[in-house]
């Protein structure tokens, strides 16, 4: 770390390769956020006018598409966290096909989201859907609707597809992170009688809290961001039930060309992204674990 060249040498290439993707982007956005423009006519500068209207005017209804972002991020956080978590640890805990299970569970975070999107579709069917169809079958014929065409269903039905396809993600971070713990730690808790539950919440879930808190991050950002699974799935519909920032963005600024407006969602988006994960780093506080 004495060597500031050789540092300098290594993260000077990253560094710009980071600034070009990621900082220049945030940083143009940032200024076509000052802007009224349609991206052809010259543009015109209005200052914060469109986070004006986007949060405090609520325009289009942007606050409601914030709002259910933070309900895909409880439900991420309250659901497919805690599935994740006990897949982990009963993988972690060296189960018959332990293999195969990894596998199986992770093969849905490799698949492209629009085939995801696209199974799921025809899953919600009203007509011919598997979910549906397997209702008619067992007599529960009330209980049938369209999935994603119902204000009432349409979030959970637009999450459902969201937690197949990541609690394998989560499942792997937390099966690692158990798997890394010393075996002589719960050697010393089976001889003092103690039961894979007990030792569970008093050994395992506390030294894997670190990774937990991560996945906590990863859930909550990825419920800010989501875009791809709810514009195939709805496009924000219906009456914007299941609109969230991203399918708001996408259709400011390519459906409706106001580029300006659209690029004040996207600062917005990272603000929101910054400053949960700044406030989720505060709450869940976790010391450097070493074995």
């Amino acid at each position: 770390m004495g060597d500031k060249k050789a540092i300098c040498i290594f993260v000077i290439p990253a560094f710009l390769v980071f600034f070009l993707m990621v900082i220049l982007p945030v940083l143009f956005s940032l200024c076509t956020s000052m802007l009224k423009w349609d991206g052809i006519a010259k543009p015109l500068f209005i200052g914060f006018e469109n986070y004006k209207n986007l949060l405090i005017n609520n325009t289009d209804g942007f606050v409601k598409s914030i709002g259910n972002s933070f309900v895909l991020a409880l439900l991420g956080i309250f659901v497919q966290l805690p599935l994740a978590i006990i897949f982990g640890l009963l993988l972690a805990k060296g189960i018959k096909g332990e293999r195969f299970y990894l596998t199986a569970y992770f093969i849905p975070v490799v698949i492209s989201t629009t085939v995801i999107a696209q199974l799921w579709m025809m899953i919600y069917n009203p007509n011919y859907g598997v979910l549906n169809t397997t209702l008619r079958a067992l007599g529960l014929e009330s209980l049938t609707r369209e999935w994603l065409g119902s204000v009432k269903t349409v979030l959970i039905a637009v999450f459902i597809p969201n937690i197949w396809q990541y609690i394998g993600y989560h499942m792997l971070l937390i099966y690692s992170a158990a798997k890394s713990i010393p075996h002589e730690l719960y050697e010393s808790a089976i001889i003092d009688g103690s039961s894979w539950i007990n030792t569970t919440f008093r050994i395992t879930l506390p030294l894997i809290l670190p990774t937990i808190k991560v996945c906590i991050i990863f859930a909550v950002i990825g419920a800010v961001k989501i875009f791809d699974i709810v514009y195939i799935l709805t496009k924000g519909g219906p009456v914007h039930a299941s609109e969230v920032p991203g399918t708001f963005m996408y259709k400011a600024i390519f459906e409706k060309n106001l580029y300006g407006y659209g690029s004040a969602v996207a600062i917005i988006i990272v603000c929101l992204c910054l400053l949960l994960t700044v406030t989720i780093q505060k709450i869940i506080k976790t010391d450097e674990i070493s074995f």
